[in-house]
């Protein structure tokens, strides 16, 4: 049999090299969701394996105890996610939790842990020294602080619109047609009818004069975005369940919105203005 001599062996060999880590100082994600069939956790891993940070902040909602008291949904993908976040924070990554309303009973367990923190606000000081308040957003949410059974019941109607999304847009791709969400479509319109948590934004202002900062940064109502509001700079990092997204920090200060939509990317005009005010979720 006629073999191969080791120069030709060496010559056909292809190296294959792993895709660089993009480095940076600080990310902020919320509304992973864990425990829902919602739960996007597969792009989030992604975003984990292609980025490295000094500080990653989770804004609340990363598992969801209200859906896992209804019954219980935890697929290995999810078990995934809470293991790179603990080797993240292993190898150096500080980790801050600020808990939201899905898993509230966190707040119960502030403190240090090592390399991870939680706790029910904090101060972000950026490299270009701006101050940012974070917190998850439920405390600026009129229904889910004076209307529990009304959260709740927003919850499931959101869950059950999410559940039919799939069937929604396999009808429309055989029609040749792009994503579109009945969930996200529902909640524009409910923000249309109840106009009071239309407060959102002055709350904001009121919460960056109570701690002295330059900007509010918070999750919750699962839109994502940067404005100016007044003389503060208000950002959502958006979800992981139907968006996508996250916001960084480069090494010089700057902050951008990242998306890891497997559907669709969205428009600059959703980014430049986002819907401040929604229904509970």
């Amino acid at each position: 049999m006629q073999t191969l001599d080791p120069p030709t062996r060496i010559r056909n060999l292809r190296v294959v090299r792993a895709p660089a880590l993009r480095s940076l100082r600080t990310a902020w994600i919320s509304d992973l969701h864990l425990g829902t069939r919602s739960s996007n956790a597969g792009a989030f891993l992604e975003f984990l394996r292609d980025h490295d940070f000094e500080t990653l902040y989770i804004v609340g909602d990363l598992i969801d105890v209200w859906q896992m008291r209804r019954g219980i949904f935890w697929p290995q993908q999810h078990n995934d996610v809470i293991q790179k976040l603990l080797r993240k924070s292993r190898k150096g990554t500080r980790i801050v939790y600020i808990p939201g309303n899905h898993d509230e009973f966190l707040g119960g367990f502030c403190g240090y842990y090592g390399h991870i923190a939680i706790a029910k606000h904090f101060v972000h000081t950026t490299a270009d020294g701006r101050r940012i308040l974070i917190i998850h957003g439920h405390e600026l949410d009129a229904v889910v602080q004076n209307a529990r059974w009304l959260a709740f019941a927003g919850d499931l109607g959101y869950q059950f619109l999410l559940s039919l999304n799939p069937l929604i847009n396999f009808v429309r791709r055989r029609f040749g047609l792009g994503y579109w969400s009945l969930s996200a479509y529902a909640k524009k319109r409910v923000k249309d009818a109840v106009n009071f948590i239309g407060e959102f934004e002055k709350a904001i202002v009121r919460y960056a004069e109570r701690y002295a900062v330059d900007a509010v940064l918070c999750g919750h109502i699962h839109s994502a975005g940067i404005r100016q509001v007044g003389a503060v700079t208000y950002y959502n990092c958006g979800d992981w369940v139907e968006t996508c997204s996250a916001l960084v920090e480069n090494f010089d200060g700057t902050i951008e919105l990242l998306n890891f939509n497997p559907f669709q990317s969205p428009s600059a005009a959703d980014m430049e203005k986002p819907e401040l005010a929604e229904a509970s979720l």
